[in-house]
């Protein structure tokens, strides 16, 4: 194997065996999962097994990458490859919050208005469900409201405003894409200090975002009793933003591990690339946010 990669060619690595840990990881969390929902015996305990081991995975093959890149073992094609993965993989995450989206707008505009009785020319709304209020946000199932039997379904007491901590979320999330942006002219101005600043900020300002989110959904639970078995709106509402919050917590966990790499020494002005994909997932993070913000709490 030679130390480095031939200028105009790939660096083939040599053989690893964290693949095979990453899918036995895999298995053994499906495998405790698939226990848990029947209710057998030592199932979480064997998809905490899996789940420490697909941490060690993580841990030992992006330290197997950070050394492979930090002596010199990559070169331009390897790092075009790179950059053209971390924006497929993007993209699939796009689309996979996109058809969360896609759920909304169908309930929102056609679902809501056809159990409201639009376009029913039998009216089997009013024979069906005469009390039933078409609007948005749905908080009561498509039945008699006023007689409707409360065991099944938790009627939330409002909604989650969202010119409360929603927007002052919106307000940190947007200040972190800020300071991602000045840690990164920082490095390309070779000034380590803003580099490091700048990602110190990122991080605690999305430590700050996730804080304030679990807060609210402690609230909205507990106080105005909106939970997943709300309905749809309620399902929705957590699908979304769980979703994103854990996104959230995947880029700051990304973040502090550049952060600490910064500490050490490395990047440069040139070669910066795990820095550049934290950024870019940062920032996908954060337009995600807006749409959720608008189209979620606002609308």
């Amino acid at each position: 194997m030679s130390a480095h990669a031939p200028a105009d060619g790939y660096y083939v690595p040599h053989g690893s065996y964290w693949p095979i840990i990453g899918s036995i990881a895999l298995f053994l969390i499906a495998i405790g999962f698939a226990n848990y929902l029947h209710d057998l015996a030592n199932a979480q305990y064997i998809a905490l097994l899996g789940v420490a081991l697909l941490l060690v995975m993580i841990v030992g093959w992006f330290g197997s990458v950070i050394h492979e890149s930090t002596h010199g073992f990559y070169n331009t094609q390897v790092d075009k490859s790179f950059r053209w993965g971390m924006g497929w993989f993007i993209f699939s995450e796009v689309m996979f919050f996109a058809a969360f989206f896609g759920a909304l707008f169908y309930v929102r505009t056609f679902s809501v208005p056809w159990l409201g009785g639009a376009g029913d020319e039998v009216s089997t709304q009013a024979m069906l469900w005469p009390y039933f209020d078409a609007v948005w946000p749905l908080v009561y199932p498509p039945s008699d409201a006023h007689t409707l039997s409360q065991t099944a379904f938790d009627i939330p007491k409002a909604t989650v405003p969202a010119w409360g901590l929603p927007a002052l979320n919106t307000a940190i999330l947007l200040s972190s894409g800020v300071t991602i942006t000045w840690s990164h002219w920082g490095l390309l101005d070779k000034n380590r200090l803003q580099f490091i600043a700048g990602l110190f900020a990122t991080v605690a300002l999305g430590i700050l975002f996730l804080s304030i989110q679990a807060y609210e959904y402690g609230h909205a639970i507990h106080e105005l009793n909106l939970t997943l078995n709300s309905g749809v709106y309620g399902s929705l509402f957590y699908m979304l933003t769980g979703f994103h919050g854990l996104h959230v917590t995947l880029g700051a966990l990304i973040l502090t591990v550049v952060f600490f790499r910064a500490l050490f020494g490395h990047f440069s002005e040139h070669q910066h690339f795990a820095f550049e994909a934290a950024a870019w997932y940062w920032h996908f993070v954060d337009v995600v946010w807006l749409g959720l913000f608008i189209f979620v709490y606002w609308l």
